[in-house]
């Protein structure tokens, strides 16, 4: 073999070794830039969100998740179920770099964590009550007996902050621990035990209304608010919170949002996202 041709074949297998390493170092690189973010999301929430540890969380906060990730792919979504104490608590320690779960924008949580201007979705308060009962409004609860609500939670703070603005209209709130799964309040509804229940819709309510044919119905919303993302706060986030702003607004332009509020809640929540 002459030493120009064995000299060529040398020069051609560095090029292509040259190529191969270029583009394996280029897709480590492009690796490297996609960012794994960690989200802890409602386990126990159904429709809004559930699926414990290992299992693949569903409903309405995930399935939106999925969208922003799908506009967002320098980003990799790991989404896992975990309680509520647990999202929060991770959250602020940075084990989660997000965490949803239906949460209310609040001075103390603005302060804590970074949250997108843009909300995820909408709580409509309403009254689940016997379709005779002629409740409608929480000014029809005076003298009636009321499902307990959790103490110190979002449904206590405001029928105590409406109690407060509505000092002539006295109703009966008592605060509980019980923990009674809503399905079980709305059959205690049904057969008089208590009068009415005041509740997120969020929850699914309409859905065992339905499947069970249970004679109770549930009040135009009495209350609306507003749900939000909330991120770990840190430097590294600030751009993600930007990002998913963005990727919010773009999903309730396009009709995304309303979408999946009517495959998940059977109503189009985004009619009341301010």
């Amino acid at each position: 073999m002459s030493s120009i041709k064995s000299t060529s074949r040398r020069t051609f297998g560095l090029a292509v070794a040259g190529v191969a390493f270029a583009l394996a170092t280029a897709g480590v690189s492009h690796a490297e830039d996609v960012r794994t973010i960690k989200i802890a999301t409602a386990a126990e929430s159904k429709p809004l969100s559930w699926g414990a540890i290992g299992v693949e969380p569903q409903g309405y906060e995930p399935d939106v998740l999925k969208a922003i990730n799908a506009k967002l792919p320098q980003y990799k979504f790991e989404m896992e179920g975990a309680a509520d104490i647990a999202q929060e608590t991770g959250l602020a320690t940075g084990k989660y770099d997000i965490a949803t779960g239906g949460y209310y924008r609040a001075p103390a949580r603005e302060k804590q964590f970074l949250l997108p201007e843009s909300p995820i979705g909408a709580s409509l308060i309403k009254i689940y009550s016997r379709k005779d009962s002629g409740i409608n409004e929480m000014k029809d609860l005076v003298g009636k007996k009321i499902v307990p609500v959790t103490a110190g939670g979002g449904i206590y703070k405001f029928a105590t902050a409406w109690q407060e603005k509505n000092p002539d209209f006295k109703i009966e709130i008592t605060a509980s621990s019980a923990g009674i799964p809503y399905p079980d309040r709305l059959k205690e509804v049904e057969n008089g035990k208590y009068d009415a229940l005041v509740l997120p819709s969020n929850l699914g309510e309409q859905t065992v209304i339905d499947q069970q044919k249970l004679n109770v119905k549930a009040s135009e919303p009495v209350a609306i608010n507003n749900t939000f993302v909330l991120i770990h706060r840190s430097e590294e986030n600030k751009a993600l919170s930007q990002d998913i702003d963005k990727a919010l607004k773009e999903l309730k332009a396009d009709g995304t949002l309303a979408k999946l509020s009517q495959k998940w809640f059977g109503e189009d929540i985004t009619t009341y996202m301010k």
